[in-house]
């Protein structure tokens, strides 16, 4: 019975603290293009230079 005393009020600290959390994030607009970060490894970048210095032949 003591346990539940200081569990109840800490579970309620805890879950208002992650809805602030989330409404916080939402305000913050960290949740608004979910698709593009995961495939922006798919788009290819054009400005990329292919060549690099530690592989050139420099044996001649």
């Amino acid at each position: 019975m003591e346990a539940i005393i200081f569990l109840i009020p800490l579970a309620l600290i805890l879950g208002s603290v992650f809805v602030a959390l989330f409404i916080w994030a939402t305000h913050d607009h960290q949740f608004d293009d979910l698709t593009t970060p995961a495939s922006r490894i798919l788009i290819e970048d054009k400005n990329i230079n292919l060549k690099t210095e530690g592989l050139k032949d420099e044996s001649k």
